[in-house]
């Protein structure tokens, strides 16, 4: 093995032992702990190359411990509270690295200013606070507006602080209706939008759907903005459908309308089929109505962007949250047959229903879960 070879193999080696400190001070909730070891992971401010390690810590130490945290969560391996306290420290040690950096001599040039935001309704705001540190790293000036910002509130933001781009980031599938109406209202602002998260689907295909551009990560981000982005004309202002043709037929409308009538009889449905509910606690019936609503929701936001797969990866991943939870996967088969008959007259939502119902593999009655 050449020393080079050696060199790169003891460097993953160490960046593995600091994943793995930084995730056991997070779950055990010792923020000290876990600032002192990124601060540790920069080095010292004077150090030249001191951006590029903050950078790198950044990427590859917080980012992946925070992604434990939600598979770990997930797996119900960790609590809720577990998962709040590590996300809190994990934001608290992208700080202390930002920090470190911004003491650092030699910042580059700016090459421009862009706001950064969370879609209205999203609290996941750690993807984008990372994307925002990375940029201010290269030199960006960036106006970090935080979790949840109303569009209209990033518009008025927009005319108070002109921004060469809009970079929108939301985790959860189900605000993707809400960042339509975001993306076209900063292009109809003259401001070009690109789009983040997970959210946006797979090589970004609803942001593409939705006339803006998608990048990956912070580092696509950057090289985007780089790269230069074209400000939108004065006839920017569209309406929806013209971005998503298939809305003319309402489906989405009519079911976002009757949303509270689907889940107050899926929820009757599922008793009847599913005889164990029957013996469910008061809190248990809420945590089912909520898991319903999530499914109606969901429905209703695949129904609007006409993709059958944003319904059936939330339905399977939500059988593996229910069998981690010990909840049979087969309690949802009554859900969706439910919907399904609820929405016979509805083409679009009752294709992407069989769909999502083709796809779950559940056990057999009297096999383990």
């Amino acid at each position: 093995m050449s020393t080079q070879n050696t060199l790169t193999g003891e460097a993953d080696l160490r960046q593995d032992e600091l994943r793995e400190r930084l995730w056991l001070a997070a779950i055990d909730c010792d923020e000290t702990q876990a600032v002192a070891l990124v601060r540790r992971a920069v080095g010292p401010e004077s150090s030249p190359q001191v951006r590029s390690v903050a950078e790198r810590t950044l990427l590859r130490l917080i980012a992946p411990v925070q992604e434990r945290v939600g598979v770990e969560w997930a797996a119900n391996t960790i609590t809720v509270a577990q998962e709040h306290a590590a996300t809190a420290i994990n934001e608290r040690c992208i700080s202390a690295v930002a920090e470190l950096a911004a003491a650092a001599p030699g910042a580059p040039e700016p090459p421009g200013r862009v706001t950064v935001a969370c879609v209205d309704g999203e609290w996941h705001a750690l993807p984008a606070r990372l994307v925002t540190e990375v940029l201010r790293l290269r030199g960006w000036h960036v106006d970090y507006l935080g979790a949840q910002v109303p569009t209209e509130h990033l518009i008025a933001h927009l005319h108070r602080r002109p921004a060469d781009a809009v970079l929108l980031s939301s985790s959860i599938p189900s605000h993707l209706p809400t960042a339509h109406t975001a993306i076209s209202a900063c292009q109809a602002a003259g401001v070009p939008v690109v789009a983040g998260g997970a959210a946006f689907g797979p090589q970004g295909r609803y942001a593409h759907r939705m006339q803006a551009a998608w990048a990956p990560d912070a580092v696509g981000a950057h090289t985007l903005l780089t790269q230069g982005l074209e400000r939108p004309t004065a006839d920017a202002a569209r309406l929806p459908d013209l971005d998503l043709p298939h809305l003319n037929d309402q489906e989405y409308t009519l079911v976002r309308q009757s949303k509270r009538q689907l889940i107050k009889q899926t929820l009757t449905d599922v008793e009847d089929a599913f005889p164990p509910l029957r013996t469910y606690t008061e809190y248990q019936r809420e945590r089912t109505a909520e898991d319903i609503d999530h499914i109606v929701t969901y429905l209703a936001t695949a129904v609007y962007v006409d993709d059958a797969d944003l319904f059936t990866t939330f339905i399977a991943w939500t059988a593996r949250i229910l069998r981690a939870r010990g909840v049979p996967p087969r309690s949802l088969l009554p859900a969706l047959d439910s919907l399904r008959h609820q929405l016979k007259d509805f083409p679009r939502a009752t294709h992407i229903l069989t769909a999502a119902r083709g796809a779950l593999t559940v056990p057999a009655p009297g096999q383990p879960v």
